[in-house]
């Protein structure tokens, strides 16, 4: 039985204005920024934080997130029955302990925790909370996470063939819940951790439905309560006296930022506004700036180029490949990006543990073969001077993807001559909007693990995988992708994922672009910041402001 307790290039004219600009801007405002260094090494107010979060969140009900900045709010105001470190290593959260014997049967211990309405938190809230998940009516955008978790029965609930009462999770008491999977899952508490499988207290929700999300009537379970929401503006939250660690709480309220442009976002940082900016800071800022003040840590993310692959021209494989092989990604991860991101091969970030080490055939071959190639595919596809390949690209508003995508856009066209790429920006929620309606051609995308196992990214491309809106679908891949979780060991699980990263290879269903990196400007004055969290969960509870 094992048990835990807490337990190719650019243009140089290109590249060169997209530096040059950008670099002449901030000059004066890093002096500026370093004369305030020692202003800033403690602030008067240290009840108050204020942090960038990267975008306007559509929903409060964790259940109904749809990407990193309403993971990041609900990180705050809910919490699983696992949760993270300071660091991103995992701990117990609602959970006390948990144990099983054959990694199919968990049996988690709760402890002695409040709703912010002063509601004790039982088992029968994880019941409720996992059942509406993987109900169809709930809509919820990762239901899929649930099945990807081999939850006995998900695939079947969420696919209308079952009642959600029958997912396969069970109160055996109060402050007892059992969960049963279809098959192992030796890495089910780490994947326990994440949003999708946060409760949400079944009384108020029974009672109030869909509004018990509202700001007025949100009941949380975490750190943080929502105050005050100014859409567009900010978000107040304040500590909850009802958590069940507030004496080690340090921070009474925080305020969050919806900026969705990185200049901004610095300029506000610099102004005092701002005491932690969001991962979006441009490159040649961030280089601007007072050293210590910018953290720099590995990430579980990784960076890439969406392909419809049912809309054209994607839904031919040979304009897919051509486009993978003619990305010069060295010069936009040493050029463009900048901030230390590895150009990348596979879906897996390779700092991922058991990483699949899979390099493509093509990756040998020198930029004039891969151009000559790409081209040839094209020509092949019907393709040349005549008739050159248009398409789309879809990106949403932040100043670091338009680089990127400026930059993609020449580094293709200077490759292949023959493409017309037209560059569409969109505000976070629209841009969500399109890529789960199917509405893109070519979408810039992002994966980020939810935790430390290749599976956290392989899941992602599967038929019904959440976050697969390219319409990726490969019988042979789904198949292969349930086999590794009959793997005894991290040796044959990491063939497994080897092979599944050469099916993506095979069908490109995406550009792997580059592995991110976490940067962000952090004052001096605040206490406990970690650069060792590659998941990027970050929880204001854990800093402090001197």
């Amino acid at each position: 039985m094992t048990k835990h307790t807490l337990k190719f290039a650019v243009s140089a004219l290109s590249i060169g204005v997209l530096l040059a600009v950008s670099g002449c801007e901030n000059k004066s405002e890093s002096a500026q920024s370093d004369a305030k260094t020692s202003e800033t090494a403690s602030k008067q107010d240290k009840t108050t934080l204020t942090i960038n979060n990267g975008a306007e969140i559509s929903s409060l009900d964790p259940h109904k997130t749809g990407g990193v900045p309403e993971s990041s709010v609900a990180r705050q105001q809910f919490v699983g029955l696992t949760s993270t470190d300071v660091d991103g290593k995992l701990i117990a959260g609602i959970a006390e302990s948990w144990e099983s014997a054959d990694n199919i049967t968990w049996v988690f211990k709760l402890r002695d925790a409040n709703w912010s309405n002063g509601d004790a938190i039982t088992a029968h809230d994880f019941v409720f909370s996992f059942q509406r998940m993987v109900d169809p009516k709930t809509a919820a955008n990762f239901a899929n996470f649930i099945a990807d978790a081999k939850v006995l029965n998900a695939s079947d609930i969420i696919e209308g063939k079952l009642p959600p009462e029958q997912v396969g999770v069970k109160a055996l008491d109060d402050k007892t819940l059992q969960i049963t999977l279809s098959e192992p899952v030796p890495y089910f508490p780490q994947m326990a951790a994440y949003t999708a499988m946060r409760p949400v207290p079944k009384k108020v929700v029974e009672t109030l439905g869909d509004a018990w999300a509202k700001p007025e009537n949100i009941v949380v379970n975490g750190a943080y309560i929502l105050k005050d929401w100014k859409v567009g503006e900010k978000m107040v939250f304040v500590k909850n006296p009802h958590y069940y660690d507030a004496a080690n709480v340090a921070i009474e309220h925080l305020v969050l930022l919806p900026i969705d442009s990185g200049p901004t976002d610095y300029s506000r940082y610099q102004a005092g506004e701002i005491d932690i900016t969001f991962t979006d800071i441009p490159s040649d800022v961030l280089a601007s700036t007072n050293k210590d003040e910018v953290k720099t840590s590995p990430s579980f993310c990784s960076y890439y180029y969406e392909m419809n692959v049912k809309k054209p021209p994607f839904d031919d494989l040979r304009v897919r490949r051509a486009m993978t092989l003619a990305l010069d990604r060295e010069t936009i991860t040493e050029k463009v990006a900048a901030r230390g991101e590895m150009p990348s091969y596979q879906m897996t970030p390779t700092v991922v543990s058991n990483n699949p080490n899979y390099t493509p055939d093509w990756h040998k071959l020198d930029k004039t073969a891969r151009i000559a190639e790409a081209k040839r595919l094209l020509n092949e596809a019907g393709y040349n001077e005549s008739n050159p390949l248009k398409f789309d690209l879809l990106y949403n508003t932040s100043e670091n993807h338009k680089k990127v995508a400026v930059a993609a856009q020449s580094l293709w066209h200077d490759a292949l001559g023959f493409v017309k790429i037209n560059l569409v920006n969109q505000e976070w929620k629209a841009y969500l909007a399109s890529r789960r309606n199917h509405e893109h051609q070519m979408a810039r995308a992002a994966w980020c693990g939810d935790y430390n196992d290749p599976a956290a990214f392989l899941n992602v491309m599967r038929t019904e995988g959440s976050g697969n809106y390219g319409n990726y679908s490969n019988a042979d891949y789904d198949a292969l992708l349930k086999t590794s979780l009959t793997k005894t060991s991290d040796t044959e699980r990491a063939k497994v994922y080897h092979d599944l990263e050469a099916i993506l290879d095979k069908d490109v269903p995406n550009v792997w672009v580059y592995y991110q990196v976490n940067a962000r400007a952090v004052k001096p004055y605040v206490q406990g910041y970690s650069t060792k969290d590659a998941l990027g969960n970050w929880q204001a509870k854990y800093w402090s402001i001197k």
